[in-house]
C-alpha cells in the first residue's frame, strides 16, 4: 500500500486504468520522475480542470 498522492499512488491508480507505459515514450512508467507520472494522471483522469 502506497501513501496517498506518492510516486508508488499515481503508479498504482494509473495501473488500475490500464496504463502501463507512457504514451509518447513508450518506456516503464517507473522510470519516471514524480511530476511526470503526477501530470500524466492528471491527464487521464481531467481532475485539474476547474468547473463553473
Amino acid at each position: 500500500m502506497a501513501y496517498q498522492y506518492s510516486k508508488g499512488w499515481y503508479l498504482q491508480e494509473l495501473k488500475k486504468m490500464g496504463i502501463y507505459h507512457h504514451p509518447v515514450d513508450k518506456r516503464k512508467l517507473e522510470s519516471y520522475k514524480t511530476f511526470v507520472i503526477r501530470n500524466l494522471y492528471f491527464e487521464k483522469t481531467n481532475k485539474n480542470e476547474q468547473k463553473g
